[in-house]
């Protein structure tokens, strides 16, 4: 079995799994953005995500002998380890749900801001969690300064939420007034499209710049999950909802590998990272494929009806659907494999994932072209105390005594 036993391994482990982890979501919403069915891409992503752990476990947990106290993977699936393994199986399932809530919070209030929120309510309650969890191996003065970075990032983004919202109001106001007029003038209101539908400069999806009312129409006709004329508030109800969840599968986890709980009988093993990984994905899975084959039935927030047929004869995107649960397997692997050396809270600066889907939020889905000034200076604060908190957070690495 291969441990990381150092401090620096452990850092460059947290940096690989920050840039999967935030990319993954990425690749979701791109799909969602091109109408492709969440319970599609989801369905597709459970799977590879169950794959990635499972060759985690058969690699870096069968490499070499089992050590003292240390068993090798396969050889710890026949011991009596149940207590430590609902543990895991209970990390599973809640990150599992936060994962789905967000699905649908990144439509409502986009990436940046639902991986913002989310990402920080994980690290101010899990981290506090896994700090007392971890025996205080984290510099507590290093530690919770850079938890209260993650805690202002978090309000700094319902406030770029909030100004950017505005913005596009405002843009589809004036766009709406300036096509109203132009059309009066012509002596028709219907000459350049139709009543349902507007302007046929609308309709063609693709072609208009990112920032502008256009944009925002095109992308609302193209999408999946329409979010026009929707609560907003409905969106933040749902990415709280995922933070809560993000908070407890990290401490659960923790649980599941060291046992600070005394749940285990006298002379068996703690679940070595990979074991507890493995139960963790496997739960995962179980709660994506059952909850989403339900609401291939069973829709909500409006989207259309599907079936199993329907799915499986879906190859719109698959394979993207396939990286992107790849990357977030290969992600919380590296995270657990890092938090077992140098401390679970400071394994949560990866949490700082937000930095990575912002530059993809700009980059792919133009968030916040032609925004205000001030949804602008929201933004650089925000990512600023981002980039202080990582930093912060892998500051205070401990090293576990055993």
């Amino acid at each position: 079995m291969y441990l990381i036993e150092d401090k620096g391994g452990a850092i460059a482990l947290m940096i690989v799994s920050l840039l999967f982890l935030g990319t993954w979501p990425a690749v979701m919403t791109l799909l969602e953005r091109r109408g492709r069915l969440p319970q599609h891409t989801y369905l597709d992503y459970s799977i590879t995500n169950l794959i990635a752990a499972v060759l985690i476990a058969l690699t870096f947990g069968q490499l070499g002998d089992s050590k003292p106290g240390k068993p090798n993977f396969l050889t710890q699936l026949s011991q009596d380890n149940w207590p430590s393994v609902l543990f895991a199986m209970a990390g599973g399932i809640v990150l599992s749900l936060g994962n789905l809530a967000t699905q649908y919070a990144w439509a409502y209030i986009g990436l940046s801001v639902t991986e913002i929120i989310s990402s920080s309510m994980c690290v101010v309650i899990g981290t506090t969690m896994n700090y007392f969890l971890d025996d205080r191996i984290n510099r507590a003065e290093i530690l919770f300064p850079g938890v209260g970075c993650f805690l202002v990032a978090a309000c700094l983004g319902s406030a770029v939420h909030s100004s950017n919202a505005k913005d596009n109001k405002k843009k589809l106001a004036e766009s709406a007034n300036n096509y109203k007029i132009n059309n009066e003038a012509n002596g028709s209101t219907v000459e350049n499209g139709d009543l349902e539908n507007g302007p046929k400069s609308f309709q063609k999806v693709g072609k208009a710049k990112p920032g502008t009312a256009e944009f925002l129409v095109q992308l609302e006709k193209q999408r999946s999950i329409k979010v026009f004329g929707k609560n907003m508030f409905l969106g933040l109800v749902i990415v709280f909802f995922a933070g809560v969840c993000f908070s407890l599968f990290s401490p659960a986890f923790n649980l599941a590998t060291n046992d600070q709980w005394h749940t285990l009988k006298d002379g068996v093993p703690h679940l070595v990272i990979y074991t507890a990984f493995f139960y963790f994905s496997i739960s995962c899975f179980v709660i994506g494929i059952g909850l989403n084959l339900w609401f291939l039935y069973h829709p909500v927030l409006g989207l259309e009806k599907s079936t199993f047929g329907a799915y499986l004869n879906d190859w719109n995107g698959r394979q993207w659907a396939m990286l992107a649960g790849l990357l977030c397997g290969f992600g919380n692997g590296f995270q657990f494999m890092g938090g077992q050396a140098a401390g679970y809270a400071a394994a949560d600066a990866v949490q700082a994932l937000p930095l990575v889907s912002t530059f993809w939020g700009v980059l792919l889905f133009g968030e916040y072209r032609k925004s205000s000034k001030r949804t602008y200076i929201l933004l650089f604060f925000m990512l600023s105390m981002f980039v202080a908190a990582v930093a912060i957070l892998m500051a205070s690495s401990g090293h576990r005594k055993n």
